[in-house]
């Protein structure tokens, strides 16, 4: 596989479930039309992340992962040979979870994740956290490639992307729904860097209620034999705007890297890292809003 496009869809969300579907729906079609591979949504698309206050309306709004709206997205990627990840508020028990489905060119649903990293500082305490972090072998018409996935505030937690890179991920998604500034693209470029990974974040534009745009994407590289010193490994920055963004990656040059560079897996210690998995919180870390 020498390369593979993944489109990132910078849309300003509609008012209605079926607006989101049908314009979803459309910027997949379009997406093919430019080549893409691979179709990334913004975070939480059904509701254009929406988070009602009161609990009933909040599950009045979510859709299970084989509804109409879900199963839409799984039919067209086999229709149009092209996988599709889109997101929604998900139907669960006993609050819906912010999830993202990964359908691949055959319309088979290949990876399912429900974001770990809640934003429960804020209106995401009304969501259930997501358990583990998931990667899945992706057939692509370019060739099979190791998907993962993340979302949003995931990103802000180094653990995120590391066993996503322990599970195998080539390439991680990120659907998104934030300002993106310098410093949470910072995140991404550093997640990309220190796993050897490729990452592509999808945002909603400028307008949205608390983004801006600024989709990005890393391939990871930070050094080729053919130049001197360290690259900028950013393939792609969207600015402000509505549209659809493609992100190139050379997967063929990211895979000779990852076989010769230091990053990754390649030196841990992890014998050396107990205290990473205990539970215990102090000062001035701790918060009363936090959940486990």
């Amino acid at each position: 596989m020498k390369n593979l496009k993944v489109a990132l869809l910078q849309l300003m969300p509609e008012n209605t479930l079926d607006g989101n579907m049908q314009k979803g729906l459309e910027y997949c079609r379009k997406s093919k039309e430019i080549g893409a591979d691979i179709v990334l949504f913004p975070e939480m698309w059904n509701v254009g992340y929406n988070i009602p206050k009161d609990v009933n309306e909040l599950k009045a709004s979510a859709v299970a992962t084989n509804s109409e709206f879900v199963n839409s997205f799984g039919k067209l990627a086999k229709d149009l040979n092209m996988a599709i990840g889109i997101t929604f508020l998900e139907k669960h028990d006993p609050l819906p979870r912010n999830t993202f489905c990964l359908f691949d060119r055959f319309g088979n649903n290949v990876l399912t994740y429900a974001k770990v990293h809640t934003c429960d500082f804020g209106d995401e305490f009304r969501l259930t956290a997501g358990n583990d972090f998931y990667v899945a072998d992706l057939d692509t018409a370019q060739g099979n490639v190791k998907i993962g996935a993340m979302i949003c505030y995931d990103r802000e937690f180094p653990e995120s992307a590391r066993i996503l890179m322990l599970k195998g991920a080539e390439i991680i998604l990120v659907p998104n729904a934030c300002p993106m500034e310098i410093n949470r693209i910072s995140q991404l470029r550093a997640r990309a860097y220190e796993n050897m990974v490729g990452i592509a974040t999808a945002n909603y534009p400028k307008g949205k209620p608390d983004c801006n745009g600024h989709s990005s994407a890393f391939d990871g590289i930070a050094y080729k034999p053919s130049d001197f010193g360290s690259r900028d490994t950013l393939i792609i920055e969207a600015g402000e705007q509505e549209g659809i963004y493609i992100a190139d990656f050379p997967i063929d040059e990211i895979r000779e890297y990852r076989s010769r560079e230091v990053h990754g897996n390649s030196y841990r210690h992890p014998e050396k890292y107990k205290l990473l998995i205990s539970e215990r919180i102090e000062e001035p870390f701790i918060r009363k809003d936090y959940r486990k």
